[in-house]
């Protein structure tokens, strides 16, 4: 049985649209231009929890974003239910642009980088003076990466009743870096605290340093109101500390427009993402003297400008040996 009449118009026969492509495609995106601003304070499992002015919001990533992702420290914008009350969620549809990237790699083999914290102003490097042992190593690496992703460190030593500072400090002094030294008693008595506070008011500090350190213990002890899990143990065979931070998590310092990143405890640092040639910008007085360097120097070979340029009297010797050593950080593994 014919389904139309003899003369039929191509205007009139019904079409069957296709399983895709049932609505036109574009490429323009929504602005978002009445985004609210928020910053990032912990992410778990695809959840980001972020602070919207004074409310605690859940958001996930949008789908627009693709690959990239939102860490703790990011100012981001969100749109959605922003009221923070349980079971909402919202979107975040833009990741507003870094100021400062700690990054990482599992190890110096591993081209995979990993943003730790974003926009941090400084780089608080925890190490105890005993139990466990300092690790020379790890702390350039440390230094390394705060250099080349734009933070300023800080060097925070802890468990000064078991060892004298000295020795470690010398091996730091011509980098110029702002230290505290800190006791258990006196972390106890609140004195310690209240030395560390001074470095970190007004700023974005992360905190790093490797398991066993006491390092949670110190943040616990500037935001007593976020009390974090401090029960981990230093192995005696290994000299190295259970993990006790699972995740970064930023947290306001109490009376104070500054703020702590606490990381979970390093084991390893890798720095394969580190560009040798940014570190020397750590070293203003340095800085001047590779002007006269071959193309792709790498400030520790025969021909480096820096020789002449310190032996002139230019810079200290101590700090062209710093500088050779922080490089050399890359080259070498923690426990070498």
């Amino acid at each position: 049985m014919r389904r139309y009449g003899k003369h039929t118009d191509e205007d009139d026969i019904r079409t069957r649209p296709g399983r895709r492509n049932t609505r036109p495609r574009t490429n323009i995106r929504p602005k978002h231009e009445d985004a609210a601003e928020g910053l990032v304070l912990t992410v778990d499992r695809g959840r980001l929890t972020c602070l919207v002015d004074d409310r605690v919001v859940m958001a996930m990533k949008a789908r627009e974003l693709g690959r990239k992702a939102a860490v703790v420290g990011d100012r981001v914008a969100l749109v959605g239910d922003l009221s923070g009350r349980k079971d909402t969620l919202a979107r975040i549809v833009r990741i507003e642009e870094r100021t400062s990237v700690l990054r990482r790699t599992a190890d110096d083999d591993d081209p995979y980088e990993r943003v730790v914290v974003a926009n941090a102003d400084q780089l608080a490097i925890v190490t105890a003076l005993a139990d466990p042992e300092p690790r020379p190593r790890l702390i350039d690496r440390c230094l390394v990466a705060a250099y080349a992703g734009g933070l300023d460190p800080l060097l925070v030593l802890t468990k000064s009743d078991l060892a004298p500072p000295d020795k470690l400090l010398e091996l730091y002094g011509h980098l110029d870096i702002p230290y505290v030294v800190t006791s258990r008693e006196e972390l106890q008595a609140g004195t310690a605290v209240a030395r560390v506070r001074e470095q970190l008011d007004g700023k974005i500090t992360a905190f790093v340093g490797h398991s066993g350190v006491g390092k949670t213990t110190l943040v616990n002890s500037l935001v007593p109101q976020e009390q974090r899990r401090t029960t981990g143990h230093v192995n005696a065979v290994t000299g190295r500390g259970r993990h006790t931070t699972t995740s970064a998590l930023a947290l306001p310092l109490s009376g104070s427009d500054g703020w702590v990143i606490d990381t979970p405890g390093l084991r390893s640092f890798g720095l394969h993402h580190v560009d040798p040639s940014r570190v020397i910008h750590a070293f203003p007085d340095l800085e001047p003297g590779t002007e006269g360097c071959p193309r792709a120097c790498s400030h520790d070979e025969p021909d480096c400008a820096l020789d002449a340029w310190v032996a002139e009297g230019h810079a200290d010797p101590a700090r062209l040996y710093s500088l050779r050593r922080l490089l050399a950080a890359r080259e070498r593994k923690e426990g070498d």
